[in-house]
């Protein structure tokens, strides 16, 4: 096999190897076209969303209407929400920059070249980088282009335009992504069971820093000038407003010349970390183990229910204990409520002028509010890796042991959920509250979110026929980024509102005890539909999702 082909094989087995395709239902045809249909959609449908908007408000925004927001912050936000999906891209395909035990085990012995490996994985992370940009932009940047252009520029000013908005939103994507690549290559140097514990960290750490920037920079206004020249998206401002024109040319170009150089050094230092730490891991992923065997022992856990129950619940809160991907994502939705906490609470101290002392001693909306977030992304986040498997070629020691019932599969993964999500909220919750409320409505707001956590537990679990982490599960399946994307702001309307109506009825005893009665009915009556789900005779667990009516197709061609 030549070069050439060879490239081309290990550049489109990097380039689509995106997650591991054998962790992926027998239903799937181990091929992740449908993950990488999802993840186009969810790419795709926001830049539509955001599209539309150039046509309904564009006009406004062009006219410099005063009730519309400024040019200046579109293009800021075009820029901006790049940046932030590149980064979160880039931190989720973390584990797939360098090949894992498997592909060195498998191309070791074959006549594979060094620099061809290296090369297909470079080219494979470069489209992967512009197929994100390409795609998150693929309406939005059109759309507003054709509205924010200078009204006397005629044609070629709008086609100098867009072509400003493409290059500079490649190079920041560009600037991020090289720079995610120059932080792993620079924790790569160190040994290798250092660099598997502290990767989790480094990527949970760097998706908070890329939240908070996007939540919490300023607004590109004259007297906020002083801080562009620490704002990475500012730089890329001035380099749109240098390219194509537009109305702060005065306050933004001088920091364009950072959005030229920021790049290229971004691409240097991430190309020299990538080189080295590749030669290096390669050799390092062979003489180290990926799981360093601990010396005192598992964690200790209490009885969580007679033998059966008690041996799966507590593999499932070892097993997340203990796996840095299923960790990460985690990290990944509780950094996601923290986000949209922090905005929830800078939106509230805005509007009543409140400091944080303030916020924290309110006895009302906010704190229920936001308790209520965190709830939810912890018990969505923990929710969604049970579905991921650790290592789908280890589930045979589950189908060769006798299995307990479906019911004390769901009874353990139950007790497992309310562990890792609901107890540990809870007790966060109320160390703040007990701390700056009265100890009686801080209890009575603890109760309500028990109960709360209980439903959506009961609820998420009633078809869950699987041991988490032991089963397949299949991509596509899951609405996950409609609901992020069209439910996000209702439902954090609907928070608000729910907390606004837990405060009115906790100031009377009558109305209260009303409320507690309906959640706990509601509660019991979930309790009851997901046991009844899996107690009848045909309940069984099923290690793989259930097989489609469609003929499998064996590629025998290729």
């Amino acid at each position: 096999m030549n070069g050439r082909l060879q490239f081309g094989v290990l550049y489109h087995q990097f380039l689509f190897r995106l997650m591991d395709v054998e962790l992926l239902s027998a239903s799937a045809a181990g091929d992740a076209s449908g993950l990488l249909g999802q993840l186009g959609a969810l790419l795709i449908s926001p830049s539509l969303i955001f599209a539309l908007g150039a046509f309904t408000v564009g006009q406004a925004v062009r006219n410099q209407d005063p009730m519309a927001f400024p040019a200046a912050s579109v293009e800021l936000f075009l820029i901006s929400t790049t940046m932030l999906v590149v980064g979160i891209f880039a931190l989720l395909s973390w584990d797939s920059t360098f090949p894992d035990r498997r592909d060195v085990l498998v191309l070791a012995p074959l006549p594979v070249r060094g620099r061809t490996l290296f090369a297909a994985k470079v080219a494979a992370s470069a489209s992967a980088l512009g197929l994100v940009v390409a795609a998150w932009n693929s309406f939005s940047a059109t759309a507003w282009s054709l509205m924010l252009a200078p009204a006397d520029s005629g044609t070629a000013g709008t086609l100098r335009y867009l072509a400003a908005v493409w290059v500079t939103v490649a190079a920041a994507g560009t600037f991020i992504y090289c720079l995610v690549l120059g932080i792993q290559g620079a924790a790569a140097q160190l040994p290798r069971r250092w660099y598997l514990r502290i990767s989790p960290a480094l990527q949970i750490a760097s998706f908070v820093l890329f939240l908070a920037v996007f939540c919490f920079q300023p607004s590109p206004r004259p007297e906020n000038q002083s801080t562009f020249q620490w704002l990475p998206a500012y730089w890329f401002l001035g380099c749109l407003q240098s390219l194509g024109g537009g109305g702060m040319r005065a306050v933004t170009v001088p920091f364009a010349w950072r959005a030229a150089v920021a790049p290229a050094v971004a691409i240097l230092a991430a190309g020299s970390a990538f080189l080295l730490s590749y030669l290096r891991t390669i050799r390092k992923i062979v003489e180290e183990p990926d799981v360093t065997p601990g010396a005192r022992g598992g964690i200790w856990l209490p009885p969580l229910g007679h033998s059966a129950r008690t041996a799966l619940a507590q593999f499932t809160i070892r097993t997340l204990a203990r796996s840095r991907g299923q960790r990460t994502v985690l990290g990944f939705y509780l950094g996601g409520g923290l986000a949209i906490v922090a905005v929830y609470l800078e939106g509230v101290m805005e509007m009543t002028h409140f400091k944080w002392a303030d916020i924290l001693r309110l006895v009302g909306t906010p704190l229920m509010a936001a308790s209520a977030v965190m709830l939810g992304a912890a018990w969505l986040g923990t929710r969604t890796v049970f579905a991921m498997p650790v290592d789908l070629r280890a589930n045979w020691i589950f189908r060769l042991t006798p299995l307990p019932p479906a019911a004390d599969s769901l009874a353990a993964a139950r007790r497992a959920l309310l562990t890792l999500a609901v107890l540990p909220i809870l007790a966060a919750s109320a160390v703040i509250l007990f701390a700056f409320w009265p100890w009686r409505p801080a209890a009575e707001h603890l109760i309500v979110l028990a109960l709360g956590g209980s439903i959506l537990t009961d609820l998420s679990l009633r078809d869950f026929h699987k041991i988490p982490f032991a089963c397949s599960y299949l991509p596509g399946k899951s609405k996950v980024h409609m609901v992020f994307w069209f439910g996000v702001i209702p439902a954090m309307m609907m928070l608000h509102k729910l907390a606004e109506f837990e405060r009115d009825a906790m100031a009377s005893a009558l109305h209260y005890g009303i409320m507690i009665a309906l959640l706990a009915a509601a509660a019991i009556t979930a309790r009851l539909n997901s046991t009844h789900a899996v107690a009848g005779p045909g309940a069984e667990i099923h290690f793989e999702e259930i097989p489609s009516d469609e003929p499998v197709r064996l590629n025998l061609n290729r």
